[in-house]
């Protein structure tokens, strides 16, 4: 798993990870920066972590090329980014191509970036939620695994908002996750679909 901040969903997904019948377990936590919420955790549980920061790196590209020789030294079936606040390059998306699992705080293809919560609230619109997807070279534009809607209440700011729909986006990662694991997926053109095929994974 590959973490930026507090590690809440890193946590949910540690949790379910605890029944064996979930189906997988979690091999490393890595971060981008020092000090973050997900390491602390991860050490707490007694899993392997490390840190690989972007600006410790001569260029982008070589921070993606030793980031992907730490993910790949744990041999992960899929990648998790919980909260991952920085964009992999080609070496990374060669690497694990089409397990690259990330979420998002907005019903995309609507409000991609790092600010969705905020347009979504300027925008005006009713319901808004999280996505879980595939990770491709664009911004938040792979293909969909799984969604989930939240209500925009006349009251919400985006404090509020984005709360509500972080307990929504947990609750999805490790459903969406748990049944990949379990039960396999698949990808055609753009339309991914979970329950291609039997499978248990690492990560």
């Amino acid at each position: 798993m590959l973490v930026s901040g507090t590690g809440s969903i890193l946590q949910a997904l540690m949790d379910a990870c605890a029944d064996p019948g979930y189906g997988a377990r979690i091999v490393a936590v890595g971060a981008d920066r020092t000090g973050t919420g997900g390491v602390a955790r991860a050490e707490a549980a007694g899993i392997p972590t490390f840190v690989r920061r972007l600006k410790d790196s001569p260029e982008r590209f070589a921070w993606d090329r030793m980031l992907t020789s730490e993910c790949a030294a744990f041999e992960p079936d899929l990648v998790i980014m919980a909260g991952f606040l920085k964009l992999v390059g080609a070496d990374f998306l060669r690497q694990f191509d089409g397990r690259i699992v990330n979420t998002h705080p907005a019903l995309l293809p609507s409000f991609p970036g790092l600010h969705s919560v905020r347009d979504a609230l300027r925008h005006g619109v009713k319901v808004t939620g999280c996505s879980v997807i595939l990770v491709d070279a664009g911004v938040d534009s792979g293909p969909i695994l799984a969604q989930e809607s939240v209500p925009v209440l006349d009251t919400d700011d985006e404090a509020t908002l984005h709360e509500r729909i972080k307990v929504a986006e947990r609750t999805l990662v490790v459903d969406t996750v748990g049944r990949m694991v379990r039960d396999g997926w698949s990808v055609q053109e753009r339309r991914a679909r979970i329950g291609a095929s039997a499978g248990r994974a690492r990560w």
